[in-house]
């Protein structure tokens, strides 16, 4: 079993492996260290990663890509809808106000959620690490970005779940790209912490971390980030620029057409990566649309001028990153730039002018988050021996619940888990109860959520439970934040006896602190019965939904797998008639009679114009018989043609054997000598019998010698020899004294044992 990493990006994938030897990323079916984000949906099989991505300009209206911007998501969102005008694939609005994701695939009309397309590209991924470290994987830690909700960190549980994979962890994107950076760090001060600021700028985000450094330990001072900002806007400033240029000079709107779309801006992310390491980039794309070739100029300055608004906001997480942690920008000793849209020049100036510090491009900008997270994976497993390092990450997000009498909590702002608080995290509420009641949670302040997105995270039942008649029971209430950053309600239990207890309403203890010594005193005085509890998430997934979203995944599994069998077959068949033509023509030539050569010639002209008209697109089984059938032809003459070579090769094993033997037997007494030189002859007159009736055969009729005979003849000659040699040497040793007693004596030794 190995432990992975899973950066699942917004364009791209990458996947790192913990080894003895350290942290590897492994490199796809094509050799490449990122694998697309993209699942295409063809005609009869799915193609996912970089097949995937290869359809996107054929087949864009079945082509699933920035899945991770929609999963989790309700449709309605603001920021949802914007995406989705972007998208080429239809959407519409689920039951649940979730996402559903439109297509036809195998003749019918399919409704997918985006958590079934990320369980696919899960799978995608499993199946590549996989086949590379050629043993099972199913333990992983799964980088997220800090700014997802409950909801959507939920949702890459199920997908992976549904991908049959088992995440230890869902660890946020800043904290895995620190582990990485710090673990392997030497050079920090015993003397206090080292604080370093990471700056990520990904294809969709933008997320800041500061951390503190300290020997041994690692801690996440704060999280802030914009949701809305990463590479793909500097593409489109890019894109909405020559799609007006060309609209101007060649009269095309490339807006009405999704194919013209997803060319020019595939075309503008290349030039902005151009525009990176040179001051000036031209921009040339054939047949754009309406069969007109188009280009275009820009230069960065023009680029940097067009992007001003979208730079200037880069700035806003930092500062608020930096007024999180409680830092001023002189106690940051180190900034570090990392993300797939971080290489625009002009965003190290601004970053300079808020931490006062250039840059530094020190990490894998596209494989750090991977990294952290088979590091963060090999830690947590038992498989692995990690040198213990502490790791402190901070939850971005206020969290408060609310039961049906309100507010539950004794903090004045009734928030539960503050912005800031470490996690993994548990809390115990005591409260007054008679009978069942609700626990609310929520996110107690919308300014920290991306903007759009709900407060309501979810809704506990804890009962049925009883107590006598008018009293109110004191119940405890268990509630963790987990290590994924998802807030549950894990346990409830009622106290029976509550003379030796008082208690007010709303009294909050930390399980840590409290809780322990409660249950000493308790197991001597007070009895504890378990309270059920059941719980509701706002949008989230129940336990037959989630069967059902794997059985369906098993489906379209084994149909890519059965399209892929009959591929193969279908290209095994092509490849022998190609071979067997070529070999009748040169090898097989003299070993078939004429008509054989044009029954056969006819047959792979049938089978090959079959192939490209009626038979392009048949059952892998009806592959498999036509191959059968064309065998069933070919194979008398592919035997002669193996037979000759064969039948030299016994022939000369047997010629060398009774050479060897005739040499061997002229150490031996006459009668022994006789036997076996008589065996010698008896041998090599069978076969000089059997060659001259093979020699007068042509060479395309069916032998009258096969290597196989000459083979068994060879054996029984061997056999005959040996035993000549043996039967007539066993008196000889008889005679010497020496040999008899040894062999007594041996005999004697057995009989001990």
């Amino acid at each position: 079993m190995s432990v992975v990493g899973f950066d699942v990006g917004n364009e791209n994938c990458v996947i790192g492996v913990a080894k003895q030897r350290g942290i590897d990323v492994i490199l796809n079916e094509e050799s490449n260290r990122e694998t697309p984000a993209v699942v295409s949906f063809g005609e009869k099989q799915r193609f996912i990663g970089t097949a995937g991505a290869a359809s996107a300009t054929m087949n864009p209206k079945s082509t699933i890509s920035q899945v991770k911007r929609l999963i989790g998501r309700k449709y309605r969102e603001p920021a949802v809808q914007k995406d989705l005008k972007l998208l080429p694939f239809a959407t519409s609005e689920g039951p649940d106000g979730g996402i559903l994701i439109n297509l036809k695939y195998m003749d019918e009309k399919q409704s997918l959620t985006p958590v079934q397309i990320m369980a696919m590209l899960f799978a995608h991924l499993k199946q590549i690490a996989e086949k590379s470290l050629e043993t099972d994987v199913s333990d992983c830690v799964i980088g997220i970005p800090s700014y997802f909700t409950d909801l959507q960190r939920r949702a890459y549980l199920y997908a992976a779940e549904i991908a049959g994979l088992k995440p230890l962890r869902l660890m946020h994107d800043g904290t895995a790209t620190a582990l990485g950076y710090g673990i392997y760090k030497t050079d920090f001060s015993a003397g206090g912490p080292t604080n370093v600021v990471f700056v990520d700028v990904g294809h969709c985000d933008t997320q800041v971390v500061v951390a503190s450094f300290e020997p041994g330990h690692m801690k996440i001072l704060s999280h802030a980030f914009d949701s809305d900002l990463g590479g793909r806007d500097f593409d489109e400033v890019l894109f909405r620029y020559f799609a007006a240029n060309f609209k101007e000079q060649y009269n095309i709107d490339v807006n009405s057409n999704a194919r013209a779309s997803i060319r020019l801006r595939a075309a503008c992310e290349k030039l902005k990566k151009v525009l990176s390491a040179n001051p000036e980039a031209p921009l040339n794309i054939e047949c754009l649309m309406d069969e007109k070739d188009v280009k275009g100029f820009i230069k960065r300055e023009d680029f940097e001028k067009l992007s001003s608004d979208l730079l200037e906001k880069i700035s806003i997480p930092c500062r608020k990153a930096l007024l999180d942690s409680g830092l001023t920008a002189d106690r940051i000793h180190t900034l570090e730039l990392v993300g797939s849209g971080s290489r625009i020049p002009a965003m190290g100036r601004i970053l300079n002018s808020v931490f006062r510090k250039e840059p530094g491009r020190t990490i894998n900008a596209s494989e750090c988050v991977a990294r952290g997270c088979a590091l963060q994976c090999a830690m947590l497993s038992p498989i692995f021996r990690v040198r213990e390092y502490e790791i402190q990450d901070s939850f971005p997000f206020s969290i408060g619940f609310a039961s049906d009498e309100g507010p539950v909590c004794t903090l004045s702002n009734g928030i539960l888990f503050p912005k800031g608080h470490s996690f993994p995290s548990m809390k115990v509420l005591t409260l007054q109860r008679s009978s069942s009641f609700h626990l609310e949670a929520f996110y107690t302040d919308k300014n920290e959520l991306p903007p759009g997105v709900s407060d309501k995270i979810s809704k506990s039942t804890i009962g049925p439970f009883q107590v006598p008649h008018f009293e109110k029971a004191k119940i405890k209430v268990k509630i963790q934040l987990n290590l994924h950053g998802i807030v549950t309600v894990e346990s409830a239990w009622l106290i029976k006896d509550q003379t030796s207890h008082s208690t007010s309403e709303n009294n909050v203890d930390t399980y840590a602190e409290n809780m322990e010594g409660d249950d000493t005193k308790r197991s001597k005085a007070v009895k504890r019965q378990d309270i059920p509890v059941s719980e509701s998430v706002d949008g989230g997934m129940t336990l037959m939904e989630l069967s059902q979203a794997q059985e369906k995944e098993c489906q379209l599994a084994e149909q890519d797998i059965k399209v892929e069998r009959t591929k193969d077959k279908k290209n095994t068949l092509e490849a022998y008639v190609y071979e067997t033509r070529n070999k009748l023509l040169n090898s097989y030539r003299s070993f078939a009679t004429d008509s054989e050569r044009e029954g056969i010639s006819y047959n792979l002209q049938q089978t090959e114009e079959w192939l490209y008209e009626d038979g392009d697109d048949e059952s892998e089984q009806v592959y498999a018989e036509k191959l059968e059938d064309l065998k069933k032809m070919v194979d008398p003459v592919e035997h002669r043609y193996k037979e000759e070579e064969a039948r030299a090769q016994a022939t000369r094993h047997l010629l060398n054997r009774i050479v060897e033997h005739r040499m061997a037997a002229g150490s031996l007494p006459a009668s022994e000598k006789d036997a076996v030189i008589n065996e010698c002859h008896k041998a090599e007159q069978w076969l000089r019998e059997k060659s001259h009736q093979q020699e007068a055969l042509p060479r395309n009729a069916d032998p009258v010698l096969w290597s196989g005979e000459i083979k068994r003849k060879t054996e029984a000659f061997e056999a005959m020899c040996k035993h000549v040699m043996r039967h007539k040497s066993s008196p000889q040793k008889s005679e010497d004294g020496s040999g008899s007693d040894s062999r007594s004596k041996r005999r004697d030794d057995m009989d001990v044992d």
